[in-house]
């Protein structure tokens, strides 16, 4: 720095599951209360809205735009459940919520990238897309969310980067969860993008019974972030706050 201070830590808050509806805007308080105050960058990893419908993208919308911080979202599946997820990417645009599809962004000096992610489940039982067309179908759309986030992270030239689901990337953080849906929870075909780039943190949700944290083969911290999960740790919290020092470490919150 030019006044020889040295720069303050990047905060980066994270939360998913939110599932918006008219009726749930009491669950957002502590959240806009205090993301504003404990981060300079909030992040939304999926399930937005409960019903997929349009008006709960814009409901919640509205009340986020009190938060005066730079905020990235992902959608999730609860988004698309109405097939109107497009609608819902074009009403959010004009909002304070930047939605990523396969999109990457740089923000003070750190790289994003965020895609939805989808199923199929993990390592060595990871479902292959053998037999029936519609399971050809169901594994080539984890294939193009994987290649997806691939070509995200490819695009970003920060020296620091991180990675925002809605599915999770690993087992660990869905563990908690029945053995009989953890296959539907993620995929393995996300983590592979994640080691190969040395991301520094992926964060998720959807599993509301997971796991709060866990890594990579490689290493890199995943953190489920779901908001259902994170009210049920022993000290609950609206969302966890990652901290990045001048080299780009990070600590979690």
């Amino acid at each position: 720095m030019p006044d020889g201070t040295e720069p303050r830590p990047l905060r980066i808050a994270a939360v998913a599951d939110l599932h918006y509806t008219d009726t749930a805007k009491a669950s957002l308080v502590p959240i806009i209360e205090r993301a504003p105050l404990e981060a300079d960058i909030l992040l939304l990893c999926g399930d937005l809205t409960h019903n997929g419908h349009v008006e709960e993208a814009a409901g919640l919308a509205r009340e986020l735009n009190a938060i005066r911080i730079p905020i990235l979202a992902v959608l999730g599946n609860h988004d698309y459940h109405s097939d109107q997820q497009d609608e819902i990417k074009r009403a959010l645009k004009g909002s304070a919520i930047q939605v990523l599809d396969g999109d990457a962004v740089e923000i003070k000096g750190v790289g994003f990238a965020g895609v939805k992610g989808f199923a199929t489940g993990f390592g060595r039982r990871v479902l292959e897309p053998w037999g029936e067309s519609i399971v050809k179908q169901f594994v080539r759309e984890a294939v193009e969310e994987a290649l997806k986030l691939e070509s995200a992270l490819a695009r970003l030239r920060s020296h620091t980067l991180i990675a925002l689901l809605h599915y999770a990337p690993i087992v660990d953080t869905v563990e908690g969860e029945p053995l009989e849906i953890r296959p539907f929870l993620g995929s393995s075909r996300l983590e592979e993008p994640l080691n190969r780039f040395q991301v520094r943190a992926a964060f998720h949700g959807h599993a509301h019974h997971g796991r709060p944290e866990g890594r990579t083969s490689a290493g890199v911290p995943v953190y489920n972030v779901s908001l259902p999960l994170l009210r049920s740790l022993p000290e609950p919290m609206p969302f966890r706050v990652l901290t990045l020092d001048v080299a780009g470490q990070p600590s979690i919150g």
